[in-house]
């Protein structure tokens, strides 16, 4: 198997495509909707879930390498290996990224297990070892990191804002954010909330700028 690079990829208003109607396209066509990607799923049918589902551009008809015009990233969720394995070679052949679905060998990225808390993302991957084993992991980690993480970091990225626009000093700005970033200010947003964890942070960044003259 090989080492993967992992990356975060910015999908936003790029075409994927999805070849495939079944429930592993769908699970994988929303995914990708989410990500702000416009999504074209391709397939001679569509399961009950996807005939519901809105800003999906859906083509009924079966896959031509001209459906890989214009896109970014393809999908392969068929059961039919002879159309997987042209997916594979025709989008490799355009220089695409290709993932077809349980065959992490016709695949040149892979898609981790991710727990998702507001702006905090974890991912788990085996490199294509054994995804039972990432899944089963991601569960465990969904135990663990509860909502407060969302919101933790969701505020984070808020002050962040305020200290760069009122500290100039980008060392004093770090050991201040690690400040802000500490166990004992997640701690406070599970006991005391958000609202008093950001005026508790605000006081902070408050005092750190009247200290040093901003």
């Amino acid at each position: 198997m090989p080492r993967y690079y992992p990356i975060y990829l910015d999908i936003r208003d790029k075409k994927c495509v999805v070849v495939g109607g079944g429930d592993v396209a769908y699970r994988k066509a929303v995914s990708l909707k989410e990500a702000g990607a416009q999504v074209v799923v391709i397939s001679p049918d569509f399961s009950k879930d996807f005939l519901k589902e809105e800003g999906i551009t859906m083509l009924r008809q079966k896959y031509e390498e001209r459906c890989l015009e214009g896109a970014t990233l393809i999908i392969a969720a068929t059961s039919d290996k002879e159309i997987n394995q042209r997916v594979w070679e025709e989008a490799r052949r355009h220089g695409l990224l290709v993932n077809v679905v349980d065959q992490p060998e016709l695949c040149n990225f892979i898609v981790p297990s991710v727990v998702n808390r507001g702006e905090l993302q974890i991912s788990i991957s085996t490199g294509g070892a054994s995804p039972a084993f990432a899944r089963r992991l991601r569960q465990e980690l969904e135990n663990h990191f509860g909502p407060e993480y969302g919101e933790f970091v969701e505020l984070l990225s808020k002050m962040r804002s305020e200290a760069r626009s009122q500290i100039s000093d980008g060392t004093k700005r770090q050991k201040l954010m690690e400040r802000l970033a500490s166990p004992d200010m997640l701690d406070m947003i599970r006991t005391k909330g958000t609202r008093e964890t950001e005026k508790e942070m605000r006081k902070i960044i408050g005092e750190e700028t009247e200290r040093n003259g901003y």
